[in-house]
């Protein structure tokens, strides 16, 4: 018998929830799957739902009978404020609000580096370290942590916010060698959090394995998350066709990297 007979999967046709759609399908009978676009190869277990996490009603039809809730939908990167506050801002708290409406006792919510952005590279934060968000995409992800953290104290619904760093196939460039996460890191993070005997409200850093570790997670321990990859296998590959950087730059003084030296996305837009 899985352990779930349901959970939902908010941003299911993006580069990871594409990803969670695999890696978890294994837990739930149904795995209810949401964007705002059509989603490809729906599964038999799966049942797609094509909605707008600013849309109220459409979120609290799209939550209800769900276990728990897999939130990796919403702007992906910095965009204008009105896009931001519709997708991530309000769309978080209806789903918070659908978790609570219908019963789910637990969220797994994509949160970000861009939270905690304009920390230094030598500070080594853990959990505990304040925000210091590098965008107005970074200032959603800390809404969203301070939302999840309500929702715990005062309706105790369980919350990992898993500060999400560089997640892709393979590290791209020379801060990825410290920063990146693999998919199955990810996969594995997500599961950990949502099968782990008691998750309270956490949060969790995003990387995997690698040589360097600016980060804490300690505080993340009772989760039971163990990094199987690393970027040292890539290290080679990926200075042999990257130039050194300057080390007083934003993009490498800061773990934000190049979202510090992003202007107001209202002057992006120009």
């Amino acid at each position: 018998m899985k352990q779930f007979n349901r959970i939902l999967i908010t941003g299911a046709a993006g580069r990871l929830g594409t990803e969670l759609r695999k890696g978890l399908s294994h837990l739930a009978e149904h795995v209810r799957i949401t964007d705002r676009v059509e989603m490809v190869d729906v599964q038999p277990h799966e049942e797609a739902v094509i909605c707008e996490l600013g849309d109220y009603d459409g979120v609290m039809a799209m939550t209800k009978d769900v276990d728990a809730i897999v939130h990796f939908g919403g702007a992906p990167t910095e965009v204008g404020f009105e896009e931001t506050l519709d997708s991530n801002i309000r769309g978080s708290y209806h789903i918070y609000e659908g978790a609570r409406k219908h019963g789910a006792k637990r969220v797994i919510y994509a949160s970000s580096v861009h939270g905690i952005g304009y920390h230094t590279l030598e500070a080594k934060i853990d959990a505990d370290t304040p925000p210091r968000p590098d965008s107005l995409y970074g200032v959603s992800k800390n809404f969203v942590e301070s939302l999840s953290r309500l929702y715990f104290d005062k309706f105790g619904i369980e919350s990992l916010c898993l500060r999400i760093f560089s997640s892709f196939e393979e590290p791209a460039d020379r801060r990825m060698l410290w920063s990146w996460l693999s998919y199955a890191d990810c996969v594995q993070y997500v599961e950990r959090g949502l099968t782990a005997p008691r998750l309270g409200h956490t949060i969790g850093f995003g990387t995997s394995d690698n040589r360097v570790k600016p980060l804490d997670d300690r505080k993340a321990g009772h989760i039971g998350f163990q990094p199987q990859d690393s970027a040292e296998v890539y290290r080679a590959k990926v200075e042999g066709k990257t130039d050194i950087p300057d080390p007083a730059t934003d993009a490498v003084k800061y773990l934000g990297g190049w979202f510090c030296d992003l202007p107001h996305p209202d002057e992006m837009e120009k």
